[in-house]
């Protein structure tokens, strides 16, 4: 692929990565070009502290919902495929990108070149898919509480994450034909490239940002209409009454939202621009603006758990629980064997149903 800065034309014969004169999506950098002194400082600062809260937080969000019962419901499965499409991205790509800085090049072969990109390719797509899928989630529920339980009980959930990820790996697809994947030297990353096809740019932008980003608006747009609507009316003649851990959880997830589509719309700004006319517009975006809106992007994979803890108290709660395991767990199995001797066998305290409240509280 002549122009797209391919592998062949980042490495030498024997593999070793070198500098290469790059024509890619973001601006033409020539042999000799001195690059950003604060550029590879910087992407690996914001690659090291996000790895690090990556993994800790995203493994904390899968924790809290596999231990609690009161986090395992529809919604929150949603969540914790969103975190392992978060996840992924710290446990390969992000250290490799790592090892391309060190070396001032990719030395690690076209395979692991292809493999990364890919990944990485699902963990961006996987998420945009999963937040789409969460917005509709929490549209159905708010808005329409009857088909809701039809639409989500509890073995059809796992059958809508399985085509979320099918969707984002069918999505992936055109770029092993079109040679998409490539090595992108200013930001030690493999990666799309934009300037591969202006069409599939432009679809990847339209189709994997700005159709989910409609959908998700609609979705919260009718659900902010509603909770106005049900607080102008009197509590007794309002049909909808949302309990505040359905507030909770919209509000959670709509910030969610928020956060990622500040993150990524940067990068799909330039590749949107770049593919109206990659000869004249690809030259002139500053390199500095590439690599900032690349680790913009790369960020947001380590917010998202950090939203949980700092919006919903149930996941804040049990943060601490496994982090206060975690640092002793010997007093923790001690305290919990006091409370089973103490406490004793009790039975479940029947769940506390209001009339007022035909919505149940999907906690999250």
């Amino acid at each position: 692929m002549p122009g797209n800065g391919s592998f062949a034309n980042c490495c030498e014969a024997g593999g070793r990565a070198v500098r290469p004169g790059w024509s890619g999506a973001g601006g033409a950098r020539t042999p000799g070009t001195p690059r950003p002194p604060w550029a590879a400082p910087a992407l690996s600062a914001v690659l090291v502290v996000t790895t690090a809260v990556d993994v800790v937080g995203n493994l904390l969000v899968i924790l809290s919902v596999l231990r609690n019962r009161k986090l395992r419901n529809a919604g929150n499965l949603f969540l914790v495929s969103l975190a392992l499409a978060d996840l992924v991205v710290a446990l390969y790509p992000y250290p490799l990108i790592l090892v391309a800085i060190f070396y001032d090049g990719w030395t690690l072969g076209e395979a692991h070149c292809k493999a990364s990109a890919f990944v990485m390719g699902l963990s961006v797509i996987g998420s945009v898919f999963n937040i789409t899928a969460i917005a509709i989630n929490r549209y159905c529920y708010i808005c329409h509480s009857v088909a809701y339980h039809q639409i989500y009980r509890p073995w059809h959930t796992p059958l809508h994450i399985c085509l979320v990820w099918l969707l984002t790996v069918v999505a992936l697809l055109p770029n092993f034909f079109l040679g998409s994947l490539e090595y992108d030297p200013r930001i030690y990353s493999c990666t799309f490239i934009q300037t591969a096809s202006a069409q599939y740019t432009v679809a990847v932008v339209a189709i994997h940002f700005l159709l989910p980003i409609a959908i998700v608006s609609f979705c919260y747009l009718r659900i902010w209409v509603l909770v106005l609507q049900a607080r102008r009316k009197a509590k007794s003649e309002s049909k909808l009454c949302l309990r505040p851990s359905a507030l909770r959880s919209f509000l959670t997830m709509f910030v969610v939202f928020v956060i990622f589509a500040v993150c990524w719309a940067p990068l799909n700004c330039i590749g949107l621009a770049v593919a109206i006319n990659p000869e004249e517009i690809a030259p002139q975006v500053p390199e500095g603006l590439f690599v900032t809106s690349y680790s913009l992007a790369y960020f947001n994979s380590c917010l998202n758990a950090i939203i949980y803890g700092l919006l919903n108290k149930n996941f804040r709660r049990e943060y601490k629980r496994i982090l206060l395991v975690l640092w002793n767990p010997r007093r923790c199995s001690q305290d919990a064997s006091k409370d089973s001797h103490t406490k004793g066998p009790q039975s479940p305290a029947p769940p506390v149903v209001n009339a007022q409240h035909p919505v149940q509280a999907d906690t999250l």
